[in-house]
């Protein structure tokens, strides 16, 4: 059987929730999920997006499509959405597929920061993830299969001056699906952490980083590709995806440099 069979079976009538879907990465994915005939439930906080997503989606491939407007950086928001989604009344109330995309970052020293910004992207990036993987996943596990990205970053792999915390909840998310992943091991549940570098979508606009050196210093890949990339790592069960020949070069390398080199290094990129 090919990949591209398998592939297609192994999702077909099975639902994905992917958060952060309105745009960008999670926009992708929701699309191939869509495409290989899984149903979705889609997450973020345009109201608008996601009706317009979900109905493209359901009129393209034929599949049921749900949005649910939620803005997973307030607390208790992540156990608000599954206690929604497992209403019996509704026809998509179990999920076997969960991309937790949903994240944000903030450019510039931390002490200059908003503590309220910051604790918000921690209650998004971790809090959030962590909470809607251990909701869904005892489901996934009786049923003896299921998917959870969680998208990390390249930005996992070093520390990040000047985007600190964004840095530091990248590495978090990495560490986290490494660690369940083996958890998980024979359990027919596969964890994959999606590390993508520097992408062309709205993240970059919203984390206020104009005046950022990586935007001008560093190729932008495109979300199209970086998708495609993940979500054929997800369903193969890979741990760790890192997207692009560069991108990889630079995971596999830090490693062996001094810590306090490498913290210089992402510095110069990250200055103006």
């Amino acid at each position: 059987m090919s990949w591209l069979s398998s592939r297609v079976r192994s999702v077909r009538a099975k639902t994905a929730l992917i958060t952060g879907a309105s745009g960008g990465i999670g926009l992708e994915l929701a699309r191939l999920c869509a495409r290989d005939g899984a149903n979705v439930i889609l997450v973020a906080r345009r109201a608008s997006e996601l009706a317009r997503l979900s109905a493209d989606l359901h009129d393209e491939h034929g599949i049921m499509a749900v949005s649910y407007v939620k803005d997973l950086s307030k607390p208790n928001a992540a156990a608000e959405l599954a206690e929604q989604i497992h209403r019996p009344d509704n026809e998509l109330n179990q999920v076997e597929i969960l991309i937790n995309n949903a994240g944000v970052g903030d450019y510039g020293p931390f002490v200059d920061s908003s503590v309220g910004r910051q604790s918000a992207m921690c209650q998004l990036n971790m809090t959030a993830l962590v909470e809607l993987t251990h909701l869904f996943l005892p489901g996934m596990i009786e049923r003896g299969w299921g998917r959870v990205m969680n998208v990390a970053s390249t930005a996992a792999f070093q520390p990040g001056p000047l985007m600190s915390v964004y840095y530091a909840s990248k590495a978090f998310i990495l560490h986290f699906s490494e660690a369940i992943a083996n958890e998980l091991e024979g359990s027919g549940v596969f964890v994959t952490a999606l590390c993508p570098g520097p992408t062309a979508t709205g993240f970059m606009t919203e984390a206020n980083m104009d005046g950022s050196g990586l935007t001008k210093k560093l190729p932008l890949m495109d979300p199209v590709e970086v998708a495609r990339l993940g979500y054929k790592g997800m369903l193969k069960g890979k741990p760790v995806v890192v997207t692009g020949l560069r991108n990889r070069l630079v995971a596999s390398t830090v490693g062996f440099l001094p810590r306090g080199a490498v913290t210089r290094v992402s510095r110069y990129i990250q200055d103006p």
